[in-house]
């Protein structure tokens, strides 16, 4: 049973929602920040990014986030954010030029995470758990969703296609060309139908998000811990989500680059290989897997088709069919040493789908020694892993659609 309510959430006016809703500031570069910052005054980069307006960017910790609510107040004071009145829930429809996706935004449980009825594939970091507890603490909000995926569900999208059916609230298209629609969901008896929905759904999982969600928890338990008159219907006690059926998630494969072959040579390294993968030379040729359990390799200025030996490696459980986990007992560990897949200075995860080189100009360029691609993770194989209580390794799954900042905001 699956916990979903409708919120009051702070918005933009319909007017100014283009220039305030942004991407998450973490994908700018520094002077496409600056760029930003200096053009646009109602962009939400100047509440997250508040030392600019006194010409001050190295502002951090509780310094900056106390300024980060000092700024959000002012966008509140200066009337581009309102609060809407009524409890509601918002139907959000993001179209890019490949795909589309359409979802329902709310308030999810913090009860469910712990009960896992909200499930996670990923591990998190406990140094930035705490970080992103003590920002939501301090700014009073949340204003990128965490995304969730669930059984698609014949009741909650015939309230979808019904909205979907009149004028948005919202209506704007960004540079990147992607579209936006938001509709508002306020009617009692379809908040009602949501809200059964989703009580028959045993478990929702993360598809992006971990850290976010996870900190929401603990910020949640540290504020019970202080009120005195907790009730469990405190704002605190959920967080903001993006709900979106399995079929329309889209998950991408992260490629992975290496900076040396832990003292190799090209040919030793293709003799240890070859205990565990039946080697094809392919050349120049940029060799796809077609299937689970194959890899792309570029190495020495040629691609090679890896496929695994079945009777040199065990299948023991759900997360040993993984492929990316199969790179890592494989390759990346016994081989090429990389015990700590986290390592940056060992490794590099990138996920460029408008750039099918990658594996070869990276490598080309001197920067990395040997690169490996594989076929995406299924929504399958995702749920198999965390029904299992299994955790997936680091940058196995890039998932979409990615979210933008500040279109509906939750205030704890």
């Amino acid at each position: 049973m699956a916990i979903v309510k409708p919120f009051k959430a702070v918005r933009a006016t319909r007017d100014k929602v283009a220039m305030v809703s942004s991407k998450s500031y973490e994908i700018y570069s520094q002077e496409m920040l600056n760029a930003k910052l200096a053009f646009n005054p109602y962009t939400f980069l100047h509440v997250i990014n508040p030392g600019y307006k006194y010409h001050k960017q190295d502002i951090t910790g509780d310094q900056r986030f106390k300024l980060v609510h000092n700024r959000y107040l002012e966008f509140k004071e200066d009337g581009i954010f309102t609060k809407d009145k009524t409890p509601g829930f918002y139907i959000y429809q993001k179209t890019t030029p490949t795909n589309s996706f359409c979802g329902i935004i709310a308030a999810t449980s913090v009860e469910d995470y712990h009960n896992n009825n909200i499930k996670k594939h990923e591990g998190t970091l406990k140094e930035r758990e705490l970080l992103f507890e003590t920002y939501l603490k301090n700014t009073g909000f949340n204003a990128e969703p965490v995304l969730l995926t669930y059984p698609d569900n014949d009741s909650i999208t015939s309230v979808i296609e019904k909205y979907r059916a009149n004028r948005a609230e919202y209506e704007f298209s960004t540079t990147d060309k992607d579209a936006h629609l938001l509709w508002l969901v306020d009617d009692k008896n379809d908040i009602e139908q949501i809200t059964n929905a989703f009580a028959e759904i045993n478990t929702l999982y993360i598809a992006d998000g971990h850290h976010r969600s996870t900190s929401s928890c603990l910020l949640a338990k540290n504020l019970a811990k202080e009120n005195l008159k907790h009730t469990g219907n405190e704002n605190y006690n959920f967080f903001m989500s993006y709900l979106l059926p399995e079929s329309q998630l889209s998950i991408y494969e992260f490629n992975r680059f290496i900076k040396d072959l832990n003292g190799l040579t090209p040919e030793e390294f293709l003799i240890e290989l070859d205990a565990f993968f039946r080697i094809e030379n392919r050349g120049q040729e940029l060799y796809r897997p077609k299937e689970k359990h194959q890899f792309t390799m570029y190495l020495n200025g040629e691609f090679y088709a890896l496929h695994l030996r079945k009777s040199a490696y065990e299948f023991t459980d759900t997360l040993s069919k993984l492929d990316a986990q199969i790179l890592y007992q494989t390759i990346l560990k016994p081989i090429l040493g990389l015990k700590d897949i986290r390592n940056a200075s060992k490794i590099l995860y990138s996920q460029d789908k408008s750039d099918s080189l990658e594996l070869k100009t990276k490598v080309d360029s001197g920067d990395f020694k040997v690169s490996f691609g594989m076929l995406p993770t299924t929504i399958n194989e995702l749920k198999e892993i965390v029904d299992a209580d299994m955790l997936m390794p680091p940058k196995t799954t890039y998932i979409e659609p990615k979210l933008r900042s500040a279109l509906t905001i939750y205030e704890f």
